[in-house]
């Protein structure tokens, strides 16, 4: 299959704080360096990758980018690109996401903006941003998707052996905790229990009396130390479980569901649609890479 000439012209800002100073425009086909910033024309897109220097490029750099995404049909950020979009004020109003572990960070400095910290990509308007790298494969696969057709957007997701489409609203495969550790010391202690005993009763009303409070009090505790809700620690926990069980063993996903605390693999099946918008049995093809057996 070949690809038609694309109509559009694409701009990467590429941002090097340590022997490469300046930012460059690289082209669709070379991917190589041919334009200062300052000189390029206005592109279709404007794509903006993650990368070190977002808090070093001078404010001149800065006035460019703002005019070049004002001129694109369509601004990406890839990773942690999307700070960069936030300090030449992009991101304003707008609903966006980046990698997990700059989520926080992104909120903070931007309060303006809506952070979608579980999703792997998010498009609003003509800015799309996405989570880590591979979520940039994703977004970019849509991109091809609603340019060219689906037919070359299946042809290029098996050329780089990925999913076809995640959706955007699938959360992110990260090491993501399921909610900061607590201060306190019953709940954080709690929370490791919680994390020995995913197969118990894990209620509100089961844990609230391991820690002798009642179920409200325990609730407006937990979200004031942890940042989450009981019932979504719970649920991330046990997700994250099962995700590291399918990734790592041959364990039948009837086992993995029970070992978990899901009671059944059609619950599991839910939430990993829920969250993952994939089945469990698809999650463990895509990401096991040598599972290792079980013993017993």
């Amino acid at each position: 299959m070949r690809f038609a000439r694309c109509r559009w012209q694409i701009c990467w800002v590429l941002c090097h704080c340590c022997h490469l100073p300046g930012l460059r425009r690289w082209s669709y086909d070379q991917l190589t360096p041919t334009t200062d910033l300052d000189t390029c024309r206005p592109p279709h897109t404007l794509l903006v990758p993650g990368g070190p220097g977002m808090e070093n490029v001078p404010e001149t750099a800065l006035k460019r980018i703002r005019e070049l995404a004002d001129q694109a049909e369509r601004v990406v950020s890839i990773c942690t690109g999307a700070y960069l979009l936030g300090l030449v004020g992009v991101l304003d109003e707008r609903r966006v996401t980046t990698h997990w572990s700059l989520c926080d960070t992104l909120a903070e400095r931007f309060p303006s903006t809506t952070v979608a910290a579980d999703q792997l990509y998010v498009r609003d308007g003509k800015v799309s941003t996405s989570a880590g790298v591979t979520a940039g494969i994703d977004l970019a696969l849509a991109l091809v998707a609603e340019d060219l057709g689906s037919d070359n957007a299946r042809f290029v997701a098996q050329q780089l052996l990925v999913f076809l489409h995640r959706p955007g609203n699938q959360e992110q495969f990260s090491v993501a905790p399921p909610a900061h550790p607590a201060e306190r010391h019953p709940v954080r202690e709690l929370q490791q229990w919680v994390q020995r005993n995913l197969d118990q009763d894990l209620s509100v009303e089961a844990l609230a009396r391991r820690i002798a409070l009642s179920p409200r009090q325990f609730a407006r505790v937990f979200l004031e130390e942890t940042g989450v809700t009981p019932g979504r620690f719970v649920e991330r926990t046990r997700l994250d479980a099962a995700r590291r069980r399918l990734e790592t063993t041959f364990d039948s996903i009837d086992k993995v569901a029970q070992d978990v605390g899901y009671g059944s693999a059609e619950a599991m099946r839910r939430a990993f649609m829920r969250h993952m918008c994939v089945p469990p049995g698809a999650y463990r093809r895509h990401f096991r890479a040598l599972a290792v057996p079980c013993n017993g």
